[in-house]
């Protein structure tokens, strides 16, 4: 091992009596004599009951832990935790979920840095297990490899495919009366069939192709099924993977350069992705100390059409994707077309462009998810980034199926997304308004919680293209419509979020990037006199070091 590994492996099996006490406590745990010459391989998992996409997650661990065995390591199982956004939508509990990217981030180096652990395979299912395990990684800088647990299977019903997204529209359908409560119950037994995460390209799926596309994951491993047999065999191929990256030292940091950061920019437009990666990947690149900043997503954007038909705007799930050729094909065609390096190294010790090599240059003409890319879905990336005296630090804006580009509207203001959601389930939105919510960012929520229940009610009232929501929170990769999130800065740290008024009119102008309220500078300095940040309820605990030590959404939420 190099010295700019974690630590070597003479640190782990240093012979004599002053690392007595440390193998007397290994052997207990099953270490032999032999054991100590081999390398220490963390196995960190978020096994978890608590959510489908993490269930599946112990059977993969097992497989990793036995095939680092059998490779010559000595693997250490170990577990994190997980919070599922879909399962705390909507409630308190969903300020916990960023949070728990933290939390696990933490808990991977604290670890993998106390135990002097060689490598880890990090396998991980719900959104936030994806994004900590990689800020683990980019920090600890030990050869190191993500596993995907795998995406759900769609559920059906009435011969159409579901999605958890499909049970949060129809609690805005039974609202406006367009269902009844037996058909909301029954999209609810069926849209979740197994385990595996969110099946559309929401923010696990999305995380998962950045990972590949930014070579730290297998090709063809970000889209597999949780429940398919190739999973549980491709995560043994991992295992395997990760030991060649200890023989050759191939490190993190050796990967996450700022044109793989790029590579996975340019591959989430053209999958149509959640605006969650443009928050995760910003604090993984701090982590591996690479420069990146919420503008270069506007510059790779402009350059990157988007011509894969995938959900919540489109017609296909992840597993159709996997099916029509994955993410290599996606990269394929991109890499023939000059959109992304084919220079960077991978977890396979080969290139981007060698991986590809046998890849095909066209999918095959019997699938429809992914389009020539001469003719996309949309010319353009779907993410657009704002700026304006709304968000002077930036705002994100997911275009993708929206239609109107320049659109004016009276502000609707609340406090919490709460205050929202009742609002318009009582049919107090109309159609012209600008729903504004705030006090929901890092800061303020503490946890800037995802909007999509309010967002789903909205398109579920049938006011998705009527109605625009602005929020400093976030979005789940389940949300499209007319919505502006992650303004920076936030409304608790006074930004002019928080001055807005209901009647204000604010102009959303996606082709100019430009988010602002028709209120002179003199009117906001006015405003601002009476401004008083929100009281943090939480006086102790995780959220209320959290609210203390984050940063700007724009920076991408980081706490160190």
């Amino acid at each position: 091992m190099s010295s700019k590994s974690l630590n070597s492996k003479s640190q782990v099996v240093t012979q004599g009596n002053r690392r007595a006490p440390n193998r007397a406590m290994l052997r207990a745990v099953g270490f032999s004599d032999d054991d100590f010459q081999k390398p220490i391989v963390g196995v960190a998992n978020g096994q978890s009951d608590i959510t489908p996409c993490n269930a599946g997650l112990g059977k993969l661990a097992d497989i990793a832990a036995a095939q680092i065995r059998k490779e010559g390591g000595m693997p250490q199982t170990f577990g994190t935790i997980t919070i599922s956004d879909g399962i705390s939508m909507g409630t308190e509990g969903m300020k916990c979920s960023l949070v728990s990217r933290e939390v696990i981030a933490d808990s991977i180096e604290t670890v993998c840095r106390g135990a002097s652990m060689d490598a880890v395979i990090c396998i991980g299912g719900c959104d936030k297990n994806m994004p900590g395990a990689m800020i683990a990684m980019a920090r600890l800088n030990i050869p190191s490899l993500f596993v995907y647990g795998g995406t759900i299977k769609p559920g059906h019903l009435n011969g159409k495919d579901l999605t958890v997204v499909s049970v949060f529209e129809a609690v805005g359908q039974f609202g406006a009366g367009i269902i009844d409560e037996k058909q909301l119950t029954e999209i609810e037994k069926n849209a979740c069939p197994g385990f595996g995460s969110c099946g559309g390209m929401y923010t696990a799926n999305t995380m998962s192709s950045a990972f590949e596309a930014m070579g730290m994951s297998l090709p063809y491993s970000s889209t597999m099924a949780n429940e398919d047999k190739e999973k549980e065999l491709n995560t043994g191929l991992c295992a395997e993977t990760l030991m060649q990256m200890i023989k050759h030292n191939i490190l993190p940091r050796d990967i996450m350069t700022r044109k793989a950061f790029e590579n996975a920019i340019a591959v989430i437009m053209a999958i149509g992705g959640s605006t969650n990666a443009v928050l995760h990947l910003l604090a993984i690149a701090h982590s591996a100390e690479v420069e990146l900043t919420i503008d270069d997503f506007e510059s790779i954007r402009k350059k990157i059409p988007v011509f894969c038909d995938l959900k919540p705007s489109g017609e296909y799930v992840a597993v159709d994707l996997h099916h029509a050729g994955g993410i290599p094909q996606v990269m394929k065609m991109m890499l023939n077309a000059g959109m992304i390096h084919g220079d960077c190294l991978t977890v396979t010790g080969k290139t981007v462009a060698e991986n590809l090599k046998d890849i095909p240059d066209s999918p095959s003409t019997s699938q429809n998810v992914i389009l020539p890319i001469y003719n996309p879905k949309y010319t353009e990336g779907h993410l657009v980034v704002l700026k304006g005296n709304l968000c002077q630090e930036g705002a994100l804006a997911k275009v993708s199926g929206v239609k109107t580009r320049n659109i004016s509207g009276s502000a609707k203001c609340f406090d919490s997304e709460e205050e929202c959601l009742d609002a318009i389930l009582d049919d107090r939105i109309k159609e012209g308004d600008v729903v504004v919510i705030r006090f929901e960012g890092p800061q303020g929520g503490p946890g800037m919680r995802e909007m999509l229940a309010p967002t789903a009610a909205i398109v579920g009232k049938g006011l998705g293209d009527k109605v625009a929501l602005i929020t400093d929170g976030r979005f789940s990769g389940g949300t499209y419509g007319i919505v502006i999130g992650h303004i920076a800065p936030e409304a608790q740290t006074g930004g002019n979020l928080a001055l807005l008024r209901d009647g204000d009119t604010i102009n959303i102008d996606i082709e100019h990037n430009r988010l602002n309220v028709k209120l002179t500078d003199e009117e906001l300095d006015n405003r601002r006199k009476d401004f008083k940040p929100k009281e943090n309820p939480y006086k102790n605990g995780v959220l209320a070091k959290y609210a203390k030590l984050v940063s700007s959404a724009s920076k991408g939420a980081v706490t160190d």
